[in-house]
């Protein structure tokens, strides 16, 4: 939340700079954001981080891309709060959640829920009405909305291998080149502001460099610990403080047209959200079905295994029985034929000589 608040208060920040146009602060704060990068890399040990960006030509020239639409969005910005159009520039910044789903649609293709649709149609209308009402073209919020969309289409095709830091140091270090030439060629023409209005106005734009970074780090850090839902909500806090900066603060006029356009995205914006976190509960919900389904599978794979284990086992007493009984029975069937040869020779008649010589009991009778 603390990051959200410091990007709600710049619209106070940006008027301290004075003298300084818009292009010069936008000078400023490339330079000593990437100065101040540099030094949070070397006091955190995490220089290392920074080097396989660099090497990587893909990466460096997709965050060189993002660098010059962030500078883009930043100059933007800081001309609308300059010249009294914070409430447009809140109205970009509620805005960017439709620009970033046309833009979903037109470069990536993706199909849209019908209740996305609805909320495009209205933020179309929202536009339609503020230029009609006001009598001009929103141009500030619609720059805002679309440089900042495509910069996070251009984020999304880096992916999360880069850091926060590492990222920020990597797109302010390409356009630092251009920042410094900017600089001097004001210094050169007599008109910058740097060292013509005193020690303030220096430490001033010196923090530019903190006023970006810190911020991005604390937001950065809690979107690793805080829900998706709660960071979406969180978002259009900045553009709320914002509005109410300009209207409230800064005392911007805001005639019934306007009203009506901040109120019909307003709307647009709630259908988004609401939209959002229904699909959101419906994919945990399916998240949590499948785990169960899963859990079920494994369940009843254990169970069949265990009952294939159980099989198996009583087979295989059953083998081990039966293997007994017929060595059982071969037993007895060896035993008894034994029995049987030795029942045979013992009952098998012997034959005396006498009774087999007949002639020999009459050799025995002549001699007596």
């Amino acid at each position: 939340m603390s990051a959200y608040l410091l990007w709600g208060g710049m619209p106070l920040f940006f008027p301290l700079l004075e003298p300084a146009g818009a292009v010069e602060i936008i000078a400023h704060r490339v330079v000593w954001s990437l100065v101040f990068c540099l030094l949070l890399l070397v006091a955190t040990r995490s220089t290392r981080t920074l080097t396989p960006v660099l090497r990587n030509r893909r990466t460096f020239g997709l965050l060189a891309l993002g660098g010059v639409l962030v500078a883009t969005n930043w100059t933007v910005y800081v001309y609308g709060v300059l010249t009294g159009h914070v409430l447009d520039a809140a109205l970009g910044y509620f805005v960017n959640p439709l620009v970033t789903i046309l833009l979903g649609v037109i470069v990536l293709r993706e199909r849209l829920r019908p209740a996305q649709w609805v909320a495009l149609a209205i933020g179309a209308v929202a536009v339609a009405v503020i230029t009609i009402g006001v009598g001009v073209f929103p141009w500030i919020a619609i720059s805002l909305a679309l440089s900042f969309g495509l910069y996070g289409l251009v984020k999304n095709r880096t992916g999360r291998s880069v850091g926060a830091l590492p990222g920020l140091a990597t797109e302010t270090l390409a356009l630092t080149p251009l920042a410094l030439a900017y600089l001097v060629w004001l210094w050169s023409q007599g008109t910058g502001t740097f060292t013509t209005e005193g020690t303030a106005h220096v430490l001033l734009l010196m923090s530019c460099g903190v006023v970006t970074g810190v911020p991005l780090l604390l937001f950065g850090a809690s979107a690793r610990r805080v829900p998706l839902s709660v960071v979406g909500m969180l978002q259009y806090l900045t553009p709320v403080l914002q509005f109410l900066v300009g209207l409230l603060v800064l005392h911007e006029p805001m005639p019934t047209s306007r009203w009506i356009g901040f109120g019909l995205v307003w709307l647009a914006l709630a259908i988004l959200t609401t939209d959002a976190l229904r699909s959101l509960r419906a994919t945990r919900l399916a998240a949590r079905a499948s785990r169960t389904a899963a859990s079920a599978s494994q369940a009843q794979a254990s169970s069949e295994q265990t009952v294939e284990r159980s099989a198996d086992h009583a087979t295989e007493q059953d083998t081990e029985q039966d293997t007994e009984q017929d060595t059982g029975q071969s037993a007895d069937q060896a035993s008894a034929a034994t029995f049987a040869e030795r029942t045979t020779v013992v009952a098998e008649p012997v034959a005396h000589p006498r009774c087999a010589d007949p002639a020999g009991t009459n050799e025995g009778d002549t001699r007596g």
